[in-house]
């Protein structure tokens, strides 16, 4: 992976993260300093741990999952499209 492409990968995440802590930080009615550091504090762990444990998980799966991947990611694009077509609620 190129820099430019961690980069925007950051960014992403980034941002992802900054949008959860907003709605987060409105739903609590009354919010203190205290809360807002516990909140940021858990944020800023799992952007940092979860990339690692997937980076870590990928690298010791890699010979079990490089012969199926193509069909986990079929799988996983066939359930996400067929939860996108609409349901007849009556």
């Amino acid at each position: 992976m190129g820099l430019l492409t961690i980069i925007f990968i950051a960014l992403a995440l980034a941002m992802d993260a900054f949008a959860v802590s907003i709605a987060s930080g409105i739903a609590i009615k009354e919010l203190r300093i205290r809360h807002a550091l516990i909140i940021g504090t858990w944020f800023g762990l799992f952007q940092a741990v979860m990339p690692l444990l997937g980076w870590v998980s990928g690298i010791g799966l890699r010979s079990i999952i490089t012969g199926i991947d193509h069909w986990i990611v079929f799988g996983l694009l066939f359930l996400i499209g067929f939860n996108l077509i609409p349901q007849n609620r009556e």
